[in-house]
Formats: structure tokens, C-alpha cells, sequence
């Protein structure tokens, strides 16, 4: 179907959400097995011992272990609030920072970077005065050294919703900041994939949605997250790339396949660069990303640089490296999820 389609389902007896947009899937979030801390969870941490040379400090969490890269000012056994920011590598710490957000569906408390901001996406200026109103009023007598920003779904919002939205995340935002006192603890849930989803996949708004049981294989995403598990991408004319994560880095290898025409190479490395974030996201992937583009002239390389550029404008936070000496190209992307492969290592049931 045309627009965008929320569907929200289970696979595996847990939470599973998909976004597609166009008939083509976009975003994509399964909850782990087990018991999981999830990126987004807020604990109370114990500091632990500092790591030398790599600028930062174990904390104990409750279960577990985090990395904090932070040591300024931090002494072992101090109690520390510290947010998740990703998922821990196999053998490694969770990685956690002190800078927590408070995140809703319309809001975001800052503790520690006070303000009232509206995000810039929202143009309008009279709906700009709304919303800075709404803010002066619902951050009334807070502390100094909590923020305020209201995001972009904020525009087409009720204000009720708005300021119901304000309220609860600085009740919370207050409450666990003056929780710290005790041993390791989860205090705030990071979110499952059906909240992610009402969360952060409804801007801009959904034109229809799907929750009931059988949604996924209904709408095809059973279908999309099987070749997700394959390292093989369809492209263009036969052509296809393989993305194929290693212990050290993510490697995708471009070939061009049948087409041996002079134009085949630029056109198909277009066609993989405007998809490569795409599939990162959908997979899970991130950390080092090298990939080899099928062969073209140097010349070309600068329309590329173009092409990737704005695929990967929206996608998170990414660092495009650029080229190697070897004709390799280089990007790092954050790791903000689980690999899919981790999610589902036995495939679909």
C-alpha cells in the first residue's frame, strides 16, 4: 500500500513493530530474549575502576557490568545515574553516559542542559509561540538545572496531549534524579518495540495501522526480515551487495553482476549507497563499516560522496570517513540496537 503503515505484532511470543512506508519496510524493532537491560534504561550505578588509556570507568549495574567514557570527576564507588546508549557487545560492558534524557513521545527533559528549545523542524511561528508557552507553563518552578525540548510531532499535537506529556516526563525526570541513594538498580524500563514505535515512528504520522495478530506476515514483513537474515541485497539489473559483519567491522562488497556496460558500476554503487543505511538500520548494524564498491573511475568518486552524504543525512549519528588508499570506503555508524542475526540466531520459527 501507499503511505506509511505501522504494524505492531509478536514473533516469537515477543514484542515485534515494522514501519514501511510505501509498501517498503524502513524501521524494524523485536525485543530480546531474556532479561535485558534496554538501550534507554536509566540505573543507578556503583563506580567501579577506571580503564588506563581508554578514558573511562567501569560502573557496576544491576546484573551486570557498563562502560562509562567519562573519568573526570568520578571516584570509584560513587553512585552515578547513567542511561544505556546501546547494546554491549558479546563479552563487553554495557555502554552507559551520565547525560540523561527523559524521552516521551512529544517531550524531552534535559537534566543538566536547562533551556527551553522547539525543534527546528517546526516552522511555523505561531504554532512556535504556542509551544513556547505551553513550555514556559509546564516547566514553571522546575529545577534550574533541568531542559525542556519539544519535538517535531509537537506541530500537529492537541495541547492537552502536549502538556500531559510535559508533566509526566519531568515528574520522572525529578524523581529518579533524586533517587540516589542504594545499591544497583534499574529505575527507569528502556523502551520495548511497541513503545519505540508509538515513541518515535509517528513523525511524520502514520496514514494507517495494523495490531492485530498476524500483522507482520500480513503486510510482508516476515517476508523482508528473512532476507534481512541473508547477506546477500538485491539491486538493480542483477546486481547485489553482501553485508557481512565480522568481529571487527561490518564488510559490504558491491558487484555490479551481469551488466558490463561503462555506466553498470557508477549506477549500481548509487544504487547501493542510497540503500546502505536502510539496511544497516533494518539489520543492526553499526561500529566500523569498510565497503568495497565495484570498480569505477577515480572521477566518479565525488558523485558517490554526494549520494552517500544524503543517504546517510537522517541516519543517526554516522562519521563518513572517506575513501582509502586502496579504493575502499570508510564510515563508522553508532551501535543503537541489537543485530538482528542476535535477536533471531535460530531464524524466523
Amino acid at each position: 500500500m501507499k503511505g506509511r503503515l505501522l504494524v505492531l505484532d509478536e514473533i516469537a511470543g515477543r514484542q515485534a513493530a515494522a514501519l514501511l512506508v510505501d509498501g517498503r519496510l524502513e524501521e524494524l524493532a523485536i525485543d530480546p530474549e531474556g532479561d535485558v537491560i534496554l538501550p534507554g534504561a536509566i540505573c543507578r550505578a556503583v563506580a567501579d575502576r577506571p580503564v588506563k588509556g581508554q578514558g573511562g570507568i567501569f560502573v557496576r549495574l544491576p546484573g551486570g557490568s557498563g562502560f562509562l567514557r567519562q573519568i573526570s570527576g568520578v571516584a570509584p564507588g560513587q553512585r552515578l545515574l547513567v542511561q544505556v546508549t546501546g547494546p554491549a557487545e558479546p563479552g563487553k560492558a554495557v555502554p552507559v553516559t551520565t547525560r540523561l534524557l527523559f524521552k516521551s513521545r512529544f517531550a524531552i527533559i534535559t537534566p543538566d542542559a536547562p533551556g527551553l528549545n522547539i525543534s527546528r523542524r517546526i516552522r511555523d511561528e505561531d504554532r512556535r509561540a504556542d509551544l513556547s508557552a505551553l513550555a514556559e507553563a509546564g516547566m514553571s518552578g522546575a529545577s534550574e538545572r533541568l531542559g525542556l525540548i519539544l519535538r517535531s510531532g509537537c506541530e500537529e499535537a492537541e495541547d492537552q496531549a502536549i502538556t500531559e506529556d510535559i508533566a509526566a516526563m519531568r515528574s520522572l525526570a525529578e524523581a529518579v534524579l533524586a533517587d540516589l541513594s542504594g545499591d544497583p538498580e534499574l529505575l527507569v524500563d528502556g523502551p520495548s518495540a511497541h513503545d519505540l514505535a508509538f515513541r518515535d515512528w509517528l513523525d511524520p504520522a502514520v496514514d494507517d495501522a495494523d495490531t492485530d495478530p498476524g500483522s507482520l506476515e500480513r503486510h510482508g514483513v516476515i517476508e523482508a526480515v528473512e532476507a534481512l537474515l541473508s547477506p546477500r541485497v538485491a539491486l538493480e539489473a542483477g546486481a547485489h551487495m553482501m553485508i557481512e559483519p565480522t568481529r571487527a567491522l561490518v564488510a559490504v562488497d558491491v558487484n555490479t553482476g551481469p551488466d558490463t556496460s561503462p555506466a553498470a558500476a557508477l549506477k549500481v554503487n548509487i544504487a547501493a549507497a542510497r540503500d546502505l543505511p536502510r539496511q544497516l538500520r533494518l539489520r543492526g548494524l553499526g561500529g566500523q563499516v569498510v565497503v568495497d564498491f565495484a570498480p569505477m573511475p577515480k572521477r566518479d568518486r565525488h558523485i558517490l560522496d554526494q549520494v552517500l552524504k544524503a543517504a546517510f543525512k537522517t541516519d543517526g549519528e554516522t562519521n563518513l570517513a572517506g575513501w582509502t588508499t586502496l579504493g575502499l570506503y570508510e564510515l563508522t555508524r553508532k551501535r543503537d540496537r541489537l543485530p538482528l542475526a542476535e535477536l533471531l540466531p535460530k531464524g524466523l520459527p
